[in-house]
């Protein structure tokens, strides 16, 4: 199922509020211990999303998590929520998708980090890795996102 766009969405307190104008490149969840750690779960959720397709409307989030230069994880300020990760050089941002006032769309299509999952965690993702998918996969991994997320016969 895609979304209806724009789609907007706020941290818990709503104090920051985000907005998507482009469709999800690809949805995840990371099973890593710095996912499990930092979300206070068994993973987390992401929807990649094309950064020209992304915009904070409302508030100035910060960083937290890590604190790497290469991977900045967004929080609002007020409620501490973790809403979205960049990375250097990504055309993608990482936005978790409950934060999104509908998030009934989503489903994560892969896992990643599963070596690092707790016994009982389980999604309906189609791919499983226990790292990250090789930077060679990530091209199909998309386009077979794209196609199901289209739906039969498109």
């Amino acid at each position: 199922m895609q979304p209806t766009l724009p789609l907007d969405g706020a941290c818990r307190c709503g104090a920051t509020r985000i907005r998507i104008t482009a469709l999800p490149l690809m949805t995840a969840a990371c099973h890593c211990t710095g996912c499990q750690k930092m979300t206070g779960s068994a993973y987390s959720l992401t929807a990649m999303v094309p950064a020209e397709g992304f915009e904070v409307i409302q508030g100035e989030p910060v960083i937290g998590g890590m604190h790497d230069p290469q991977q900045r994880h967004h929080f609002c300020p007020r409620c501490m929520s973790w809403m979205f990760t960049r990375f250097d050089e990504m055309p993608f941002v990482n936005v978790r998708p409950t934060m999104f006032d509908d998030a009934s769309w989503f489903a994560p299509f892969v896992e990643t980090m599963t070596r690092e999952k707790l016994a009982w965690a389980e999604t309906p993702a189609r791919h499983r890795f226990e790292g990250f998918p090789p930077v060679e996969r990530y091209e199909a991994l998309m386009a077979e996102f794209v196609q199901a997320q289209a739906g039969p016969g498109a």
